[in-house]
């Protein structure tokens, strides 16, 4: 009987490390978040990511499909936040949080601020997690060649912001 107790408890032991150990690993991310902050015309904006690597894959039209929506960063949805009503792209975008999405193509971007916030960034079909009832705003944009960067970031400027990963540059306006 003693002989079994120890088994017993040997074999909780070493579940319970398993467990320990397994969501450990879980909840690590190969892409960490990060965040930009900067005052533009007044208006205090943060925009908070995930910033994947490039890791020798074929980002555009590959690891970002072009034509379908995009979490615009890695694990939790991206968000931007104004605490006063900006102008993005020539159109009004009051102030609040918002999902920032983007649908890539090879020549134009559509960007979409999108009114809910704190959901995952994809479904588990690996779809956008966006509801298009809740878009408040959305503008196109033109992508422009730049440098190798390996991690995905978000650049501010007095003119706006840029999304600046692999060897592109996706510059959006914010007055």
């Amino acid at each position: 009987m003693k002989k079994v107790l120890q088994l017993v408890a040997t074999t909780c032991f070493a579940v319970a490390i398993l467990l320990t150990t397994s969501t450990a690993f879980a909840q690590q991310r190969t892409s960490p978040r990060d965040s930009v902050s900067a005052k533009i015309g007044g208006a205090n904006i943060k925009i908070n990511y995930g910033s994947p690597a490039v890791d020798n894959r074929t980002v555009w039209g590959g690891l970002v499909p072009y034509d379908k929506m995009w979490r615009a960063g890695a694990n939790q949805a991206t968000t931007f936040t104004t605490d006063k009503e900006v102008t993005i792209e020539g159109k009004k975008l009051p102030a609040g949080k918002y999902t920032l999405f983007a649908t890539p193509t090879a020549n134009e971007w559509k960007i979409t601020f999108n009114s809910e916030v704190g959901q995952w960034g994809i479904k588990r079909d690996g779809t956008a997690n966006e509801d298009p009832a809740k878009d408040v705003l959305v503008v196109s944009v033109k992508p422009k060649a730049a440098p190798m960067t390996e991690r995905l970031k978000y650049v501010t400027s007095a003119s706006g912001f840029s999304l600046v990963w692999e060897k592109v540059e996706v510059p959006v306006s914010v007055k």
